[in-house]
């Protein structure tokens, strides 16, 4: 019970800080659209001469770009979390948790997951409204979906959290991975290795469930155990290099220096 009102009191922190600086939180839906319309806008042109930069249809679109904001949010999310912590001071305090940082940490990834899973809906209805393509939502698939999907950007939020506990500033390489993510989702879905890479196989299975409406056990048993699979080793990878960095910084004294 003690765990689940820790769990309660950081969730209720992620909702406090939406909230309270709703002008952020609106800019940053308002910025997501405005590249979207952008990116639909460009893609609609090029229809005009017989390419299809997202399929043959807008739905890959739509899709696509849903998973590379929560991709983004997710990775971010646990990283500028312990970044911020550490500015302010407040970083030892964390690890004084009588349930320990790990606690924390997955407590941080739950609610993050929770919130942008909302944001991400409401960002979702515009798409749709915007281009006319109105998807599927079936919540009891798409939410082990999207979980599984990005757990391995939860792995590459703790590796760049520990190279921010240990470099303090790491800010320029984000602006690299999310053009990583891009890469990631485009990849040809016939490449068997194209699987083993975070949000490709996933966003391939979110695609079919939004677009034909495939419930989860209509899914190929290996397809799903891949996707398992990679979101475990991803996750399990990055919580190891995050291990690594955290007693790098704590030989180093770095905890309550930023």
């Amino acid at each position: 019970m003690r765990r689940f009102w820790a769990f309660f009191a950081i969730f209720e922190r992620f909702w406090i800080e939406l909230k309270r600086y709703a002008f952020n939180t609106l800019s940053g839906l308002v910025t997501l659209y405005l590249v979207f319309l952008l990116i639909f806008a460009g893609a609609k042109y090029a229809q005009g001469f017989g390419i299809h930069l997202f399929g043959e249809s807008l739905e890959g679109l739509v899709v696509g770009f849903l998973v590379w904001t929560f991709a983004l949010a997710a990775y971010s999310d646990l990283s500028w979390s312990i970044m911020r912590e550490a500015q302010q001071g407040t970083l030892e305090q964390l690890y004084m948790c009588p349930f320990g940082f790990r606690f924390v940490s997955f407590a941080w990834i739950a609610s993050s997951f929770l919130t942008n899973f909302v944001f991400s809906g409401t960002l979702l209805f515009l798409m749709m409204v915007t281009t006319g393509k109105y998807l599927r939502l079936p919540i009891g698939t798409l939410l082990p979906l999207a979980f599984l999907t990005v757990a391995p950007i939860y792995g590459i939020g703790f590796v760049m959290a520990g190279l921010a506990l240990v470099f303090k500033r790491v800010q320029a390489f984000f602006q690299i991975l999310q053009f990583v993510f891009v890469f990631f989702l485009f990849l040809p879905p016939d490449w068997w290795w194209a699987k083993t890479l975070p949000l490709s196989l996933g966003t391939r299975l979110i695609g079919k469930a939004m677009t034909e409406g495939q419930s989860l056990w209509n899914f190929p048993s290996l397809d799903l155990l891949v996707l398992l699979g990679v979101a475990a080793f991803y996750l399990a990878l990055g919580l190891l290099i995050f291990s690594f960095c955290e007693r790098i910084a704590k030989n180093r004294g770095l905890l309550a220096h930023y």
